[in-house]
């Protein structure tokens, strides 16, 4: 560590299952200027929250509510995260753990319909992750499943017309979700939508309906993640 980086120590907790399709490191990394340090779950590879001072949850093909082995392992490594006082990011899948691992289960659920391209988010409080209440920033998403209900413990920031939470915090605590995907970039998110679409993923039909859309992007993710790394852990 030195003072350029202040300190911070970043673990990456990789939650892709077809690493071919889906690379979430690479997509989060390109706008990281700090020291950080990836762990992939599917290998049960997790950081201990006592080495780290922030963590960023990836979002990941499968589904929550049909949880894979390593699912559990990893809600108790966030939840002591959390318990540590770190600052953690969770983005689409690792938004929807976050709820699981703090609020407790049935938080999440299915989509009525998937929400899948470019889509213009509704900030519904101010934040300094994503900016002022009534602005409605452009990002790209891919989820089939959402947060239905996250709990007293958390605040929703923002809203989409398909999704009711799009964004939350944890009161009092440097800890947010974010069900879009902020971190992909238009000629990133077209090849993800057309390598989905190849390889036989479900929702073909939305799949192709997105690619055919035109696509938008407000830069969040500029916004984001130096905010994210400027919270000191232990500190709302």
């Amino acid at each position: 560590m030195n003072q350029r980086d202040g300190g911070i120590r970043l673990a990456i907790i990789d939650n892709a299952v077809f690493p071919e399709i889906y690379k979430p490191v690479e997509h989060w990394s390109r706008g990281l200027s700090v020291p950080w340090e990836a762990f992939v779950a599917r290998d049960h590879r997790f950081p201990d929250p006592a080495r780290f001072t922030h963590v960023i949850l990836t979002g990941s093909e499968s589904s929550i509510l049909e949880p894979a082995g390593w699912v559990a392992e990893e809600a108790e490594v966030v939840a002591e995260a959390v318990r540590r006082g770190l600052a953690v990011l969770g983005s689409c899948w690792g938004h929807q753990l976050l709820a699981q691992a703090l609020a407790g289960p049935g938080r999440v659920g299915r989509c009525p319909r998937p929400e899948i391209g470019w889509i213009s988010l509704r900030l519904t409080a101010s934040s300094e992750l994503l900016g002022e209440a009534g602005e409605e920033p452009a990002t790209f998403s891919v989820h089939f499943d959402e947060v239905k209900d996250p709990g007293p413990e958390f605040e929703v920031l923002a809203s989409s017309g398909l999704c009711a939470v799009q964004a939350m915090r944890l009161k009092g605590r440097p800890v947010w979700g974010l069900q879009c995907h902020p971190e992909v970039d238009i000629p990133t998110g077209r090849k993800f939508l057309r390598d989905l679409v190849e390889s036989g993923f479900k929702g073909r039909e939305a799949l192709l309906e997105a690619l055919a859309s035109r696509p938008r992007d407000s830069g969040l993710i500029r916004k984001i993640v130096p905010a994210f790394l400027a919270a000191l852990p232990g500190r709302p």
